[in-house]
């Protein structure tokens, strides 16, 4: 494998860890607002996983960005210069957002507000950061040497919206699961119905939008529909990993609900990981069609050399650091279920 291949894969992992652990995130936010005056254990439930983990999820944002212009400072001014207006969007987004869950720690007046706010944004920012990925494929960038979205021809293209769309569902359908896991593990069984019911509906859906925004590729992107059909059998382990890790929400359990919740997170996010694989696999070595690929935008060998040991000891901290931090939020009955006092806020 060439430097920049090793230095893309790098890329991808961060930009996975950050959109699974950002759909989770994001799609807490939505459901603590759609059940804040219906349901209480679902909102409570919602809101005590979000109080700890949307710090942690912007630590991969972070990495991301910095590893994209740090690999390929070549593809900084090209995604700078294209991508500022919904990039822009989103660290609006993103400061309000964050803004509004430092001070509901304070001052219980934010409370009620933040809870619109993050489930506004929840579904805002996912829209627009999955929305720059069919202006990648090519088609809807000219001007030459000074280069510009062009805007009439993304917001017709059927690609945009249903990548959007899939975007959503995405986030909605991991989230609920995820959230039914946590309800489990709290031995919230209310709660846990209704974010399985969430799940169940919401996996079908996500499905019928990844097939749907494949299909739409064809005519806007058949170079790289050609590359897909030769990992073809990575989409196929795929489907059959989500289908599999969809049947656990009916699998048998010890309590009297049926479903394995954490076998269906970790089936799903499998999935997801083969798909984006192979679909981040397929758009190789471009990274903005026809324009430009991975070699174009490489950083010099020794820049990568030293940015390679800078990441390896980084996460050589961080990866035990991410570990407590699971066992403390994720495993810990005491926090799970609210103890010694019952939270309602963030």
């Amino acid at each position: 494998m060439t430097e920049p291949y090793i230095a893309i894969l790098i890329i991808w992992v961060f930009l996975f860890v950050y959109a699974i652990a950002g759909s989770i995130d994001f799609g807490a936010g939505f459901w603590a607002m759609y059940y804040s005056d219906r349901e209480t254990s679902a909102t409570v439930l919602a809101n005590r996983y979000l109080s700890p983990s949307w710090e942690v999820t912007n630590v991969f944002l972070v990495l991301l960005v910095i590893a994209l212009v740090g690999f390929f400072p070549g593809a900084a001014f090209y995604m700078g210069t294209l991508m500022i207006l919904p990039f822009s969007l989103v660290l609006i987004l993103l400061t309000i957002r964050s803004a509004f869950m430092v001070f509901s720690f304070t001052v219980k007046k934010y409370t009620k507000a933040l809870v619109y706010i993050s489930g506004i944004t929840g579904l805002l920012i996912p829209a627009l950061m999955i929305a720059v990925l069919p202006v990648s494929i090519g088609g809807f960038i000219g001007g030459g040497e000074q280069q510009y979205i062009l805007f009439n021809e993304t917001l017709a293209s059927p690609a945009v919206y249903t990548h959007v769309g899939f975007g959503l569902a995405t986030e909605l359908f991991l989230s609920a699961l995820l959230l039914s896991d946590y309800a489990r593990e709290a031995g919230e069984e209310k709660a846990y119905a209704i974010y399985r019911k969430n799940a169940v509906f919401l996996g079908p859906v996500t499905l019928l939008f990844a097939v749907t925004a494949l299909l739409t590729l064809i005519p806007e992107a058949p170079w790289m529909v050609e590359s897909m059909v030769d990992v073809w059998y990575l989409f196929a382990l795929s489907l059959i990993a989500a289908v599999i890790g969809y049947s656990s929400l009916w699998w048998p359990s010890k309590s009297a609900a049926p479903g394995r919740p954490r076998a269906g997170v970790l089936l799903i996010v499998l999935q997801f990981g083969l798909a984006s694989f192979a679909y981040g696999y397929s758009h190789m070595p471009y990274i903005l069609y026809p324009d430009l690929t991975i070699q174009d935008a490489f950083t010099d060998p020794v820049m990568f050399r030293w940015l390679l040991y800078g990441y390896g000891g980084g996460l050589a901290i961080l990866i035990p650091a991410f570990y407590i931090f699971w066992r403390l939020f994720m495993k810990d009955k005491r926090y799970l279920q609210g103890k010694p006092e019952e939270e309602n806020q963030y």
